[in-house]
């Protein structure tokens, strides 16, 4: 059976669905197995989408009008094919530039294939760029990750005066910015370092 899926990105009646709808029934879908979002393609949420992936079964084949109904991006329409496959559901593309994508067919899979080799290649290039970006940095003195809270004057200042008589810890923190749980991944009750604040020192 086939199952259509359409999507605009506005709920607003400035974008239609109707000529996604009668594309796929013309292609042979039901009207009844059509599953529509009004959401842009970018958000994680689109309820019509988990329905129709819900409904599908082996066998069963999921249309849409243009590839770019379908996924986010690249690696998510990959990773969405790829899904579909495992489970024996086939994935078919009317028109547009993906308009040769039919995953029942022989040469519909090979072309798929150049897409999923196409994901796998951007994401070389971004761990590349970011390798890269990282060791540029730590040329230059700098680390990757989140940045600490505290500086190494501050971790010293609250290992001098923590636990002491005549400080608070709320005094503390507000002097220092931060709040009571952040204290405590610097600096232990007693003023002993702990694992943040060991790295704030080495750092």
């Amino acid at each position: 059976m086939m199952i259509g899926y359409v999507r605009v990105s506005k709920a607003d009646g400035t974008q239609a669905l109707d000529l996604q709808k009668d594309t796929l029934i013309q292609a042979g879908v039901d009207f009844q197995h059509i599953y529509e979002d009004f959401v842009s393609g970018k958000q994680t949420q689109r309820p019509g989408l988990d329905a129709c992936l819900k409904a599908l079964r082996e066998g069963d084949v999921l249309v849409v009008w243009k590839l770019d109904r379908l996924g986010r991006d690249l690696k998510h329409l990959v990773n969405t094919v790829h899904d579909l496959s495992e489970h024996g559901i086939g994935f078919k593309v009317l028109t547009g530039q993906g308009a040769n994508i039919d995953t029942t067919t022989p040469s519909g899979k090979l072309i798929f294939g150049i897409f999923a080799s196409l994901a796998e290649f951007e994401r070389e290039l971004i761990r590349e760029r970011t390798r890269a970006g990282l060791d540029a940095a730590r040329t230059r003195g700098r680390r990757g990750g989140r940045r600490f809270a505290l500086t190494k004057a501050q971790v010293r200042l609250a290992q001098a005066t923590i636990g002491k008589s005549e400080t608070t810890v709320t005094e503390l923190c507000k002097e220092l910015g931060i709040t009571r749980p952040t204290l405590y991944r610097y600096v232990a009750p007693d003023g002993s370092l702990r694992e943040y604040g060991k790295r704030v020192l080495k750092s």
